[in-house]
């Protein structure tokens, strides 16, 4: 048996050291590894909206003339109006934590405005005078 062992010592070493380091591996990943955080399907926490935001655009001019106004909705997706009659707005609620709004507007008569309104706070308010007049508004602090 000894001379068995003398000549195929490098079966048994290399056993050895397998074994060896696999114990090291499971060893070092029970004591570095977190717990087990994964959630089962169905318990995650529901996400929900807080901090409701009203948002307000408003193009405003002479009684009864028309605009052309382009904005952004709260989804920041671009609108177009064609010929609208002044005033005119738009009004919807978002609980995203920030809104960036865009409007411009151009109108026929002699004067045209635009004001954002975010929870009832004029944000932003422009006009603009003169024939074909064009006003823009743009917040981003919303």
């Amino acid at each position: 048996m000894g001379r068995a062992l003398a000549r195929h010592w490098r079966l048994p070493l290399a056993v050895a050291i397998i074994a060896l380091a696999a114990f090291a591996v499971y060893r070092l990943q029970a004591a570095y590894s977190g717990e087990n955080t994964a959630t089962p399907a169905g318990a995650a926490d529901q996400i929900v909206p807080f901090n409701p935001k009203r948002v307000t655009l408003e193009v405003f001019g002479a009684p009864g003339a028309t605009a052309t106004i382009t904005y952004l909705d709260i989804n920041a997706s671009p609108r177009t109006v064609e010929n609208a009659v002044l005033p005119w707005s738009y009004d919807d609620t978002t609980t995203t934590p920030a809104v960036a709004t865009n409007i411009q507007a151009q109108g026929t008569g002699s004067e045209l405005g635009c004001r954002i309104t975010i929870d009832g706070v004029v944000k932003v308010e422009r006009s603009s005078q003169g024939a074909d007049s064009y006003v823009f508004c743009l917040d981003k602090s919303g």
